[in-house]
């Protein structure tokens, strides 16, 4: 018998552009904001600057999906945590 996957785990895995979805919606809010830029500031250098600047930003994130950024996160709490009372003072 045929067994599918679960959809959530489908939609975690769509790739828009060699991109994730969230990582393409952020590319396309960056796109939309230069737009935006582009249609109050009308000047050949802003939209040559916006343009190499969404390339830029395309090729990073690209980039980053291929290799993400690993971080090490260094363990902050101890493995046993207890009420007790830690005291130099005490004969216990």
């Amino acid at each position: 018998m045929k067994q599918f996957e679960v959809y959530r785990n489908i939609r975690k895995r769509a790739m828009i552009m060699r991109l994730s979805i969230s990582l393409f919606a952020l590319m396309m809010v960056s796109i939309i904001g230069s737009l935006l830029i582009i249609i109050f500031s009308f000047h050949f250098g802003v939209i040559v600057g916006l343009l190499l600047f969404n390339a830029l930003f395309y090729g990073a994130l690209v980039r980053w999906v291929r290799k993400p950024f690993q971080f090490t996160v260094v363990q902050t709490f101890p493995k046993i945590i207890s009420l007790k009372q830690l005291n130099l003072f005490t004969n216990g």
